[in-house]
């Protein structure tokens, strides 16, 4: 116990000596453990907690409460959005390829500060996406992907508002914050309802939109390997492989969702196409034969009336429809056939229905 106690006084020596004294004092900032203690929190409930109070319960529908949310998160993160980037990035006053972490109190920088930390509080209000599905029974959604994604950000953007808020690292929020302006917008429009749905045919680009963001941070951080910049190198590595690793956990959803959707689409088409085929085939074959083997294939209505009611028979009792050959005969390309149009459009003619009893009569 007393090496770990002393485990614990020497990282608080640490975080003393070279935490940003600017943040030191604010909500959640004096030590990781609330953060992380949260984050536990988080994983313990929706894992555990959650789907066994949920278990015997009915589903909540929830849907006014979630068209509220999402319009507060569109509206939360475009104005994070405009404050990380009205503090530095749109303003061309940061640096692309190396952005150091101004330390002082201008009146700008505390902007770009008081920004970072919103932006970690913004990541606990991400929380009730999970909440929300627990609730729901959505437990697909609760997958490993969303879980981990979720759980580890707060911790993750904890040490960024501590040691450096602000520079290079505050790039990753100005994309983060746009691209969950696109994403909450998408879950708004899919909480108002069907009447919706034709307008969210971009869904699965919304996981490309989040592995291309992936990559542009892996870029933007690594580069400071190559480049003499005043920036924690610790950071660098810290904020690229969180984008190397969300990176593959959004390109294996990717594959798993997208990628086998499209397959097992692929596959019902061929079905149907084989079952359309076979269907036809069968069709073909026995087409227009009746149960005493009267022939009534491609002729017209009234070439197969005038057959039978002049009672013109060939020796196996196949009807001869003597204005069939010039109304609409095989041989003179007659019209399609009128029984198979049956199982297209659902029409069958009254006609072959006539036939098919006074047949049967016989």
């Amino acid at each position: 116990m007393a090496l770990i106690m002393k485990y614990i006084d020497s990282i608080h020596h640490y975080m003393d000596k070279y935490s940003d004294p600017r943040t030191r004092d604010w909500p959640l900032m004096s030590s990781p453990l609330p953060t992380l203690a949260l984050c536990l929190g988080y994983v313990y409930l929706v894992k555990v907690v959650g789907p066994r109070l949920m278990e015997n319960r009915k589903p909540f529908q929830l849907k006014n409460t979630l068209i509220v949310y999402n319009f507060v998160q569109v509206v939360f993160s475009a104005w994070l959005f405009y404050e990380i980037g009205i503090s530095g990035w749109l303003t061309g006053h940061y640096n692309f390829r190396c952005q150091p972490v101004d330390y002082s109190n201008h009146p700008k920088t505390l902007r770009m500060v008081h920004a970072c930390w919103w932006y970690y509080f913004s990541k606990f209000t991400e929380f009730f996406d999970t909440f929300f599905f627990v609730m729901r029974k959505k437990t697909s959604q609760v997958s490993t992907l969303h879980v981990i994604h979720h759980g580890c950000m707060p911790m993750s953007v904890w040490f960024g508002v501590k040691f450096t808020p602000g520079g290079h690292s505050t790039f990753f929020g100005l994309l983060n914050t746009f691209v969950h302006i696109v994403m909450y917008t998408y879950y708004l429009f899919s909480a108002l309802g069907p009447q919706f749905q034709k307008y969210l045919w971009w869904k699965k680009y919304l996981t490309s939109l989040q592995m291309v963001q992936f990559v542009a941070i892996m870029v933007h951080a690594f580069q400071l390997l190559f480049i003499d910049c005043n920036y924690p190198k610790a950071f660098v590595w810290w904020i690229g492989m969180h984008a190397v690793m969300f990176f593959f956990l959004f390109n294996e959803f990717y594959q798993n969702t997208y990628k086998a959707n499209k397959a097992r689409a692929q596959a019902a088409r061929d079905r149907r196409e084989a079952a359309a085929a076979a269907a036809a085939l069968a069709l073909a074959n026995g087409n227009g034969t009746t149960s005493n083997g009267s022939v009534t294939s491609n002729g017209t209505a009234n070439g197969t009336a005038n057959g039978i009611a002049n009672g013109h028979h060939g020796k196996n009792g196949s009807a001869v429809h003597s204005n069939g050959t010039t109304n609409g005969s095989l041989l003179n390309g007659g019209s399609s056939n009128k029984a198979a149009d049956y199982y297209v459009r659902g029409d069958l003619p009254a006609e072959i229905e006539i036939t098919q009893r006074r047949t049967q009569n016989q």
